[in-house]
C-alpha cells in the first residue's frame, strides 16, 4: 500500500504539490557545503521555503545499513531545515535503468544484473526492491510526509529532452556506444569536492579512444545484447546514463535551481560532479546551491559493499533481535561527516544506550501526563543540531538535562519532545520493554535455558552454544549479564 501510494498517487498529487502560504519565521542553520568547502549559513533560494534533493536506491536488489546510513542523514537534513523554520519540498529518487555495475560508464546494468540472477524482469525486481527501501526507511522513522519519490524510467521523456538541449547547445558527441558530455567544454568540471584532477577511468564499455576525454559520460547509451530495458530516442534505440536521471527529476520536480542536494562522499568526484555539468550546461543557471554528503559506514576498515561481501541488511539486524531504531540510535552516535565503524558489539552498544532513553521517556510520559512546558535545556538542544547537525552532541545534551533535578517533570516532556522532532528516535511514544523474566517464557525454552546453565557449570561451551542457537530459533535471546539473565522476545 505504501509504494502504490508513493508511485502512483504522488506523480499525479506533484502537480498541486505548492508550498503552503502561511508565513514562516526562521532560525540560522549552519550546513558544511561540499561546494565552498566551509560551514556556511544556509540561506535559501526563496525565503521561508527550501527543496531537497536525495540521492536514493538502485533496486536491483536490497539496501544494505550503509545505503541507509544515507537515507538517515538526508532525514536529519530534512529535520533540521523543518526545525529552522522552512517549509520543504523533497525527492528521494529510485534508481531502475542506468546505473551499471561499475557506478561509470563501464560494465551492465545493475537492473539487469539483478533481473538475471532472480530469474525475472527489471520491472518486477524495482517493484519489489523499492518496496523493500521503503519498508526500510519506514522501520527507521523516516518522516515521509513530504518526499516525492520518482522513478527514472518514468522520466525517460524528460531526460531525452535534456540531452537534448544539450546536444543543440553544442556539449555532446557521439561515440559508437551512445551520446556523451563533453566535459571538456565546461571548464568548472570537477569543482565540486575540488575533483578536477580526479580523472574517471575507461571502462570495459567504452575504450578510452572513443571518448575525447575519460572523464566524459553517458548520456544516452545505445541498446546493446545484453540490455533488458530500452527505448526509442532521436539517436536510436537506447537506455540513459546514471547521472542523467537526477539531473531531469530534479529539475521537473523541484526547479532548475534547488537549495539542498544530499548523497554519499563516494558520488562527490563522478556522479555529483557529472550532475552539475550537465544540470549547468542545459539551464545556464546554478544547480545546487548546497551539497551535503555523509562519510562511508565502514566494517574493520572497509566500506560496505557487495563486491567486498560485508553487507548487511536491515532484515539481518532484525532477525539478530535489534529494534531497527537502534540501527538509528547508532548513526546518530557519530557526526555525519565522520566515517563510522560498524560491529554487532557496537550495535548492541548503542541499543542498550536507546533502550535506557525510551525507559526513562516511558517514566517521564506517565509522571508529566504528556503535558509539556519549555526549559532554556530545549532551546539549546535545538541550536546545538542547527550547527551542522551535531547529533553526537544532542544527546549528550540530551542525556545531561534529563539528569538535572532542578528541572520540573513537564520540563523535562517538554525536552523529550523537542528531542524527538529533531533525532526521530520515537521518544514521545517509546516502545514496551520488551525484555521479559525467566517464568515469561515456554516450558521448551526454560528447560533448555537451564541446560545451557548446567552445560556452562560443566565448562561444556560448545553444548552451551548449541543451546543458546536453539533458543534464539524458538524466538528468544537470551544475554548473560552482572544482575544475572537477560531475556528479549524476538520480533519475526
Amino acid at each position: 500500500m505504501l509504494y502504490f501510494f508513493c508511485r502512483h498517487l504522488r506523480p499525479f498529487l506533484s502537480y498541486m504539490w505548492p508550498f503552503s502560504t502561511k508565513k514562516t519565521v526562521t532560525v540560522p542553520l549552519f550546513l558544511t557545503n561540499t561546494l565552498s568547502g566551509s560551514k556556511d549559513q544556509f540561506l535559501p533560494l526563496v525565503a521561508g521555503r527550501a527543496t531537497l534533493y536525495s540521492c536514493g536506491p538502485t533496486v536491483y536488489g536490497p539496501q544494505h545499513i550503509g545505503n541507509l546510513r544515507a537515507a538517515v542523514f538526508a532525514d536529519t537534513v530534512a529535520r533540521a531545515l523543518k526545525a529552522a523554520g522552512y517549509q520543504l519540498r523533497r525527492v528521494i529518487n529510485i534508481t531502475d535503468v542506468g546505473h551499471l555495475v561499475g557506478d561509470g560508464d563501464e560494465g551492465e546494468d545493475k537492473m539487469a544484473v539483478g533481473a538475471r540472477a532472480e530469474k525475472t524482469t527489471p520491472e518486477e525486481i524495482a517493484n519489489r526492491y523499492a518496496t523493500r527501501y521503503l519498508d526500510d526507511i519506514k522501520a527507521l522513522n523516516l518522516d515521509l510526509s513530504d518526499i516525492h519519490f520518482p522513478r527514472a524510467t518514468e522520466y525517460i521523456t524528460q531526460q531525452i529532452e535534456m540531452i537534448k538541449t544539450l546536444e543543440m547547445k553544442g556539449l555532446t558527441y557521439k561515440t559508437s556506444d551512445g551520446i556523451y558530455f563533453d566535459t571538456e567544454l565546461f571548464p568548472s568540471y570537477g569543482t565540486l569536492g575540488n575533483q578536477k584532477e580526479v580523472v574517471q577511468q575507461a571502462g570495459t564499455r567504452v575504450s578510452t579512444e572513443g571518448k575525447k576525454n575519460p572523464r566524459d559520460f553517458a548520456l544516452w547509451r545505445f541498446a546493446g545484447p545484453t540490455d533488458l530495458q530500452k527505448w526509442d530516442s532521436p539517436w536510436g534505440e537506447g537506455n540513459p546514463g546514471w547521472s542523467i536521471e537526477c539531473s531531469a527529476m530534479s529539475r521537473a520536480l523541484l526547479g532548475e535551481t534547488i537549495d539542498v542536494h544530499t548523497g554519499g562522499q563516494d558520488h562527490i568526484s563522478v556522479h555529483h560532479n557529472n550532475e552539475i555539468a550537465q544540470s549547468e550546461g542545459a539551464s545556464g543557471r546554478p544547480f545546487v546551491r548546497y551539497w551535503l554528503h555523509n562519510a562511508f559506514l565502514t566494517i574493520e576498515g572497509a566500506k560496505i559493499s557487495k563486491s567486498v561481501g560485508n553487507v548487511h541488511t536491515l532484515s539481518e539486524v532484525i532477525e539478530r533481535g535489534f529494534h531497527p531504531l537502534a540501527l538509528r540510535y547508532f548513526f546518530l552516535q557519530a557526526h555525519y561527516r565522520t566515517p563510522l565503524s560498524f560491529s554487532w558489539e557496537a550495535l548492541k552498544a548503542a541499543e542498550t544506550g536507546l533502550e535506557g532513553l525510551w525507559k526513562t521517556a516511558r517514566d517521564i510520559k506517565k509522571k508529566s501526563r504528556g503535558k509539556a512546558s519549555s526549559s532554556p535545556y530545549a532551546i539549546e538542544l535545538r541550536s546545538i543540531f542547527l550547527d551542522d547537525l551535531a547529533t553526537p552532541q544532542v544527546l549528550a545534551a540530551l542525556f545531561k538535562a534529563l539528569g538535572d533535578d532542578d528541572l520540573t517533570i513537564e520540563q523535562k516532556w517538554g525536552l523529550l519532545t523537542e528531542a524527538d522532532a529533531l533525532l526521530g528516535l520515537s521518544l514521545m511514544e517509546p516502545p514496551q520493554d520488551a525484555h521479559i523474566g525467566l517464568e515469561d517464557l515456554p516450558e521448551a525454552v526454560q528447560t533448555m535455558y537451564r541446560e545451557r546453565v548446567e552445560a556452562k557449570k560443566q565448562k561444556d561451551y560448545a553444548r552451551a552454544d548449541e543451546l543458546r542457537i536453539h533458543i534464539e530459533n524458538s524466538g528468544y535471546r537470551v544475554e548473560d549479564t552482572a544482575s544475572g539473565p537477560l531475556f528479549t522476545r524476538l520480533e519475526r
